[in-house]
């Protein structure tokens, strides 16, 4: 602001307080008992009047008394008289023109300026300022206003910036888990160690310690045989895993992966789920309690949600059905704790979302929405963020909503068009609460599977990137090792991770060189060496233990050979491969009573024996048929020519 401009605030506003001062007019009240008349004045304010001469009773009234009293009044109030006042008239201009002489004045009498803060020690009144200067007024709060635009899109663009610079995917490892996808990942509460599963029914251990540049799993199980891995997770102490499959039957393994404990299996004939101890169809997901280290749920195809306890795996400990609109059995297809442990949320195939608080009965859910996804489809995540009020939840019909548990009757927020062919895809929330990360599915040959980051408040995707030309199925942010894990669709599991942001985890094993493989060669005992005697008392003599072994393996006896598969028949209680015993004593019989010759002449062998030496049936008849009767051979009669021709007429 202008010297000049100061200068003029300073002289309106003395020039305001002048005017005030001159226009204040001070009001009379009278007493109570004493009638009064209204009389307006031109300047527009109201005053008492004095009594007149129609009052009969201030008429009687002596001169004096009235003297008196008035007199008295006016050494009170503080004026000479009560006598007609006409409003007072103001030229502004010449106003104006006072206040500024009496500006310049002032101003050069100061050698040092006023500051701002002294003028805004008084409050200042409204006065109307000439045009020029609320121009400028006007302008310069124009210029403020867009100023401050400026710096929020500054702001914002910074913002943006800050979240995108905080994503560690500069640098990258891939691990090889297998030919087929990697639907589960885990990484213990410290981050040295990775556990994947898939649906080739491995699961494998990954030691990021210990790992060198082959980056090589140190152990791998199939825990359920032939069923695909559905979760995989640790517990909040990272001393064991839980994993659950296609089969009815979770399990608990520790960190070294032998069997800790296994649920057990409920009664498939019984109607009633809350009367079997187990589940008896097929799970899909299974998680730890967040708070209470023994405890952990899982979910079904037999429509319900079940809590059990390590400590007594034969018997469930509490059972919730989730039920549709109708009342009917529904799919849960995930579960999972909130972060305090205090809720438990289930996404159905009904579209719904229910939840139960710990604290209440299971009966009905505390918290319901029946339209959360598509009726039929498989919702493939379901998680909580760190604060505990958001929940997030993929489903099938390629979308990401989040929700909030206080108020669940409408979404906050939705994403669209994020394609979903798996129903294990995940989605999670960044360790610092502030985005939404999910991943893409694309079919065979038709692109690459990508990682999308979304700000958590209106999901307006903020980085997206192309992992893999396969789908990107399961995913996991570490909030101590601050890296990403991913799984993809052809068995390729990715860390990305930030040499200056992450810590440990795959920074350890990128600088590692590839061990070579070392042949050990260990001393051989002492021979005795004889070159000159006979060749079937001599030794062989090896330089080395590799030409030991291999002659070892050759021997069949030092190496332990298994029999061979036997061709032909059988011999030393031995049959032949891929035949059981009846089977072969049936075909031995069979070789040994070869005959080729008619029936009947075999027969007639044994006639002489039978006759000279009657065993079987001449016995039984020798006395009541001494001697045998046969049956007479009758002769055919011949038909004529013309007879069989006539039939043959006849037929056709």
């Amino acid at each position: 602001m202008d010297e000049e401009d100061l200068e003029e605030m300073r002289a309106l506003r003395a020039s305001s307080r002048y005017s005030q001062a001159q226009s204040h007019i001070h009001t009379f009240r009278p007493a109570r008992n004493r009638p009064t008349d209204t009389v307006i004045r031109s300047s527009g304010e109201s005053t008492t009047a004095l009594p007149t001469s129609s009052t009969s009773f201030s008429a009687k009234r002596g001169t004096s008394e009235g003297k008196t009293e008035l007199e008295s009044m006016e050494a009170m109030m503080g004026f000479s008289g009560f006598g007609k006042k006409t409003a007072k008239h103001f030229n502004v201009e010449d106003m104006f023109e006072k206040a500024k002489r009496t500006a310049v004045e002032l101003s050069s009498s100061r050698k040092k300026d006023p500051s701002e803060d002294d003028i805004e020690d008084h409050p200042a009144p409204f006065v109307i300022m000439p045009p020029v200067a609320m121009d400028r007024k006007t302008s310069e709060r124009e210029r403020k206003e867009d100023s401050d635009d400026d710096d929020d899109r500054e702001n914002d663009d910074d913002d943006q910036e800050s979240l995108e610079g905080g994503i560690p995917v500069s640098h990258e490892i891939s691990l090889d888990h297998g030919n087929k996808t990697v639907s589960a990942l885990a990484l213990d509460p410290s981050g040295s160690r990775l556990v994947t599963g898939g649906y080739d029914f491995e699961v494998k251990f990954w030691d990021f310690n210990a790992m060198d540049a082959s980056r090589r799993a140190f152990r791998t199980l199939q825990p359920f045989e032939c069923h695909q891995i559905k979760s995989i997770e640790y517990s909040i102490t990272g001393d064991v895993v839980l994993i659950a499959a296609g089969n009815a039957q979770a399990k608990v393994i520790d960190r070294d992966g032998f069997e800790v404990l296994e649920c057990v299996k409920g009664d498939q004939y019984i109607v009633d789920m809350v009367n079997t101890k187990g589940h008896v169809a097929m799970l899909h997901n299974a998680c730890w309690n967040p708070k209470t280290k023994d405890e952990f749920i899982s979910c079904s195809d037999d429509g319900t949600v079940r809590i059990w306890n390590t400590e007594n795996p034969k018997k469930n400990k509490t059972v919730i059905k989730t039920k549709n609109k109708q009342g009917k059995k529904t799919i849960p297809t995930r579960c999972c704790f909130s972060r305090d442990g205090r809720i438990i949320a289930a996404a159905c195939q009904d579209g719904s979302i229910q939840a139960w608080d710990t604290r209440k009965p299971f009966i009905h859910p505390t918290y319901l929405q029946r339209t959360a996804h598509t009726f039929g489809s498989d919702t493939s995540s379901l998680t909580f963020s760190n604060e505990g009020s958001l929940l997030a939840s993929r489903g099938g019909d390629d979308t990401l909503k989040i929700w909030d548990i206080r108020n669940f009757k409408r979404f906050l927020n939705v994403a669209m068009n994020l394609p979903n062919f798996y129903p294990q895809t995940s989605c999670l929330f960044s360790p610092d609460d502030k985005m939404v990360v999910t991943g893409t599915s694309v079919k065979k040959g038709q692109g690459c599977g990508s990682l999308v980051f979304m700000e958590r408040d209106s999901l307006r995707k903020l980085y997206e990137f192309d992992v893999i030309e396969s789908s990107v199925v399961s995913c996991l942010w570490h909030p101590k090792l601050n890296q990403i894990v991913v799984g993809c669709g052809n068995g390729t599991t990715k860390v990305y991770f930030d040499p200056e942001k992450s810590n440990k985890g795959a920074k350890l094993c990128v600088g590692k060189v590839k061990r070579k493989a070392v042949s050990k060669e260990m001393p051989l005992k002492d021979q005795i060496i004889t070159p000159h005697s006979l060749p079937m008392f001599r030794e062989k003599r090896f330089k080395n233990k590799k030409k030991v072994k291999e002659a070892d393996r050759k021997d069949p006896v030092k190496s332990h050979r298994p029999d061979l598969p036997v061709t032909g028949p059988g011999h030393g209680g031995r049959v032949t491969s891929g035949m059981s015993l009846s089977a072969f004593v049936v075909k031995n019989l069979a070789l040994e009573m070869k005959d080729d010759s008619h029936p009947r002449e075999a027969i007639l062998k044994h006639a002489k024996a039978a006759a000279e030496d009657p065993y079987w049936v001449s016995p039984a008849y020798a006395h009541t048929q001494p001697r045998t009767v046969f049956q007479e051979e009758e002769e055919e009669e011949e038909e004529d020519e013309e007879e069989a021709q006539r039939k043959k007429m006849r037929i056709l």
